[in-house]
């Protein structure tokens, strides 16, 4: 599986991104894909994850981030609304073809990742 997120860039405070992230596979439907966010550092903290239509988000974004996924085009999307400066990171997708939790090492599969800067 291959993955490649997009739709990064420079926002202010209380602004919004969406971001992109499109696979390779044709399995796609099953697995569980992860967004992750990396700050300068900081270790990687999970965001947010959907697995068969089922979403959980971290607490520092649940209410203000929304993922959700488009099988027939192989992509998951990170809708971000009432970002903060400390939302500012590289942004990764991640899939995994099993139960994939919140921590990295359990995702097979990483985009190269997306940079997100919230000015305040």
């Amino acid at each position: 599986v291959q993955l490649q997120a997009s739709g990064g860039g420079l926002v202010q405070a209380g602004g919004s991104l969406r971001l992109s992230c499109v696979a390779s596979g044709r399995t796609f439907s099953t697995y569980t894909m992860g967004w992750f966010r990396q700050a300068p550092g900081k270790e990687r903290e999970f965001v947010a994850r959907v697995k068969l239509g089922r979403t959980y988000y971290a607490d520092s974004v649940k209410g203000r981030f929304t993922t959700s996924r488009d099988n027939a085009r192989n992509k998951v999307y990170l809708q971000m609304n009432s970002l903060e400066p400390e939302d500012t990171a590289v942004y990764y997708c991640a899939a995994d073809n099993a139960a994939a939790g919140t921590q990295p090492r359990e995702y097979d599969y990483w985009g190269q990742g997306t940079q997100v800067t919230v000015s305040s």
